[in-house]
């Protein structure tokens, strides 16, 4: 990889969690921050699952350290993140499997994961497995298409695969818009 390359990528990286931290005290209670979802989401379109991967782990520590969010910053985007990056890979660049991924990651892996999480951190053991779901799962919904439109949007403008090129990121033909004849 290029020189340029890296710094972009670290700038990029960089501009998703300053993003990341200070959007997500919009719309939030505890369980429930779809703006977290949406960065997650464009992060794994535009960057891959392992930089959206370290996107979710930077943000939810500094959300934790400097936001007095609990460890559901960190339970509610890691899986998620990854799942979005992994599933748009594998699909060869479908918007709505990234957005599959981070549903199925968050609100469903990461919403089971919390409960126990949680009961270790506030020494509640009344916390429900499923007890997450619901608001994981809206909050994904939520973000997720949100993220969805943005993307499509940048799809349709032939920017989305700019910007992957300009990351030197693997960016897919369904990226480019169709030409018209």
């Amino acid at each position: 990889m290029k020189e340029k390359n890296k710094t972009y990528i670290m700038i990029t990286l960089s501009m998703f969690v300053t993003i990341g931290v200070v959007i997500s005290p919009i719309l939030r209670f505890e369980g429930f921050a779809p703006t977290a979802h949406f960065v997650n989401i464009v992060c794994s379109v535009f960057m891959g699952p392992w930089y959206s991967l370290a996107n979710a782990i930077l943000t939810a520590f500094i959300r934790m350290t400097f936001l007095s969010i609990p460890p559901l910053a960190v339970t509610g985007q890691v899986f998620g993140a990854v799942l979005s990056g992994i599933l748009y890979r594998k699909t060869k660049g479908s918007i709505i499997a990234a957005v599959i991924g981070e549903i199925i990651g968050t609100g469903i892996i990461g919403a089971i994961i919390s409960a126990p999480v949680m009961t270790l951190f506030l020494g509640n053991k009344n916390i429900a497995l499923f007890y997450y779901i619901p608001s994981f799962f809206i909050a994904t919904l939520l973000g997720g298409s949100v993220a969805f439109i943005f993307l499509k949007t940048l799809q349709g403008s032939n920017m989305l695969i700019k910007i992957q090129n300009s990351l030197g990121i693997q960016a897919y033909e369904k990226s480019k818009r169709p030409s018209k004849n």
